[in-house]
């Protein structure tokens, strides 16, 4: 993988990332190489500039050596103005020399033209971007790259979308390319992220499991045995072999805290790449050619990520977990939690996410909710400084804290209201049988979100799983689940568990809940909007489910072409099927990609999706973009006139 190795370390390795931006409140997120002193400028159009000293506002969290998070929380002394262009340049003050502006140390973040990057603060949300399962080394081209193509030709303040939303998968934890494993391993020695002491693994620690000639492609064999003496990567049925922890593309499931924190710095920014070099690691010869075809794959998302790392510095970005962000099949049953909870080196493989996933995702969206924890997280590191080692009691007992934690849900008070819902960690376990598919939120929760919900005229869901998803696939995963193997096929939908649906369509009933539901979802690898309505009631609300799925991402073509069809002559408006469905009583309409096939009504293709709202918060125009660079696809009525499909090149672009 061609880079250019730099003998010195830059200060800046990672960021800034925006990420909850108001007008009395900046949230921006940033890893640099050593403790740095800094200060924000803003100059809104037709306003002085304002400078701003962070040093009060930045919580800095030692992750290595060389690597120094930078957590910085702004109140603004006066509000800034909203629907207007707001410059910005994070500058770096060292003694004795000029501040040193991002133009500087991070040129690749500013468009061509625009001597600093810049932001707007929306005053309610008119359009937003929104997408999941972003996977380095497939091989389509990021979808981050729609928003880069966006953002660099809209000049007026008017056509920036308010913020971007990652409904889940922003990293992959559990599918790591051979070639991304090495990266890492590399970046971890470059900044000498702390090691770990691994209970409970056959390796003793960090150390020895990066040396350990199974780290590679067969990491699955690494993993420990239970008293049944069935290891974790055996399922609860018939043998069939896929690890309990992830997928069956868990060969390179990383383990450390420091493999999750490399990753991230990794898929976000440039500039770790230039510190690694071309060394490949120690592998079997049959086991050469994936590596290299990985490589290869990995490049072109390589290539690309000054523009992705463009976006998250000009765009607010918001995220929440789904099962990728943490490992496959994550808390989908009570059987599959009692069993890798119940082992210290699964638990800490998965707190180990957790920890990550806070720190570089949970955090951002409500610093709030996080700061006793944070302060839990800056007692535990603090003494890694001086030894090199991350102590495993504190270790431990901050993943107890992050595992019982019932804060990663989160609401913004926007126009319209946006509420992001937390579907991993607060499940509707059976209580009867304890390997069927867990509800995606318990009672309580479902409480607390009809709650949130009460008297807004109209709201923006974010549910990682689509709430209302493809009929037929669901039913699929239903057959397995009454043949006893719900994990083989993740069943993991809201109609999945009897009383979690049947709670969550009685919201949508309810007299005082909004008239207008927007959902965002992934998760799928398939984008599709379906418009809902209450059967038999006048004054029923509209709900709209819009999909997009995946960033980087798709499903294979020809199984989701065959899905496609089979869901239109099984699930068809005349069809008896429709009244075994838990949704009976709700009126689904599929909106039709404009491109489409006659009929198609699911569309398969990395991107992002584009939804513009009306002044009542309601979808005007609902897009996919295209991260192949194809024009965009707008959902429409089937009464409505559709464009021709496009021939395209099959070659990602």
């Amino acid at each position: 993988m061609a880079s250019t190795r730099i003998d010195h370390l830059p200060d800046v390795l990672a960021g800034p990332l925006l990420r909850r931006l108001e007008p009395t409140r900046l949230v921006l997120w940033l890893v640099a190489s050593r403790p740095l002193p800094l200060q924000l400028c803003l100059q809104a159009e037709g306003e002085p500039e304002r400078v701003l000293a962070l040093d009060k506002h930045c919580r800095q969290l030692p992750l290595g050596r060389y690597a120094v998070l930078h957590l910085i929380d702004l109140p603004m002394p006066s509000a800034l103005p909203q629907d207007v262009r707001i410059a910005y340049d994070l500058q770096i003050l060292d003694q004795q020399q000029a501040p040193r502006g991002m133009a500087d140390w991070a040129p690749h973040l500013l468009y061509p033209g625009r001597p600093r990057a810049d932001f707007v603060l929306k005053s309610r949300i008119d359009q937003l971007l929104h997408g999941s399962c972003r996977k380095p080394h497939h091989p389509a081209p990021d979808g981050l790259l729609c928003a880069d193509r966006l953002l660099a030709e809209s000049g007026d303040a008017s056509q920036r979308p308010a913020l971007l939303l990652m409904s889940g998968d922003q990293v992959y934890v559990d599918d790591v390319a051979g070639p991304m494993l090495c990266a890492i391993h590399q970046l971890i020695k470059r900044l000498q992220l702390f090691d770990e002491v691994l209970e409970g693994s056959l390796v003793a620690d960090s150390r020895a499991l990066y040396r350990e000639p199974l780290g590679y492609y067969r990491r699955a064999e690494l993993l420990p045995e239970l008293k049944s003496n069935q290891t974790l990567r055996d399922k609860f049925f018939g043998g069939v072999k896929k690890p309990i922890f992830t997928s069956s593309n868990a060969d390179n499931h990383l383990v450390t805290f420091a493999e999750m924190i490399a990753l991230y710095l990794l898929v976000w920014s440039p500039v770790p790449w230039t510190l690694l070099d071309e060394s490949e690691p120690a592998l079997a010869p049959e086991l050469r050619p994936r590596y290299l075809a990985e490589r290869e794959q990995l490049e072109g998302f390589r290539q690309s990520l000054g523009q992705a790392a463009r976006v998250m510095a000009h765009l607010p970005t918001l995220m929440i977990f789904d099962d990728h962000d943490v490992t496959d099949d994550w808390n989908l049953s009570a059987r599959w939690e009692q069993t890798a909870y119940s082992h210290p080196f699964s638990r800490r493989i998965i707190g180990n996410a957790l920890l990550a996933y806070l720190l570089c995702q949970g955090w951002g969206n409500q610093p709030d909710a996080f700061s006793q924890v944070l302060e839990q997280f800056a007692a535990w590191l603090q003494p890694a400084q001086a030894s090199g080692e991350l102590q495993p009691l504190g270790q431990d007992e901050l993943i107890d804290s992050l595992l019982h934690w019932r804060h990663w849900h989160y609401v913004l008070p926007t126009t319209p209201a946006l509420l992001v819902l937390d579907t991993r960690t607060r499940r509707w376990r059976s209580e009867r049988r304890l390997s069927r598919p867990s509800g995606l939120m318990d009672w309580e929760a479902l409480c607390e979100f009809q709650q949130a919900l009460i008297d807004h005229p109209a709201c923006i869901i974010v549910s990682p799983a689509p709430m209302f998803g493809v009929k037929l696939i669901e039913g699929i995963q239903k057959l397995f689940t009454l043949a006893g193997h719900p994990l083989l096929v993740d069943a993991e939908n809201w109609m999945a568990h009897r009383g979690a649906a049947s709670v969550m369509l009685n919201i949508f009933r309810h007299s005082r809940t909004p008239g207008d539901f927007v959902i965002l979802s992934g998760d799928v690898h398939y984008s599709f909007v379906y418009q809902v309505s209450i059967r038999q009631r006048r004054a029923s609300p509209t709900i709209w489910q819009i999909t997009s799925s995946g960033i980087k991402n798709e499903f294979p073509p020809r199984l989701l072409d065959w899905f496609d069809r089979l869901n239109r002559w099984l699930y068809a408006p005349w069809s008896p099927l429709n009244w075994l469905t838990k949704r009976r009583r709700m009126r689904v309409t599929p909106l039709i990609p404009q491109r489409s096939r006659a009929g198609e009504r699911l569309w398969n293709g990395a991107g992002l999706g584009q939804v513009v709202f009306n002044a009542d918060g309601q979808p005007q125009r609902i897009l996919q973009l295209n991260a192949d660079g194809s024009p965009a696809v707008a959902f429409v009525g089937e009464r409505e006139p559709r464009q021709p499909r496009e021939v395209q090149d099959p070659s990602p672009g």
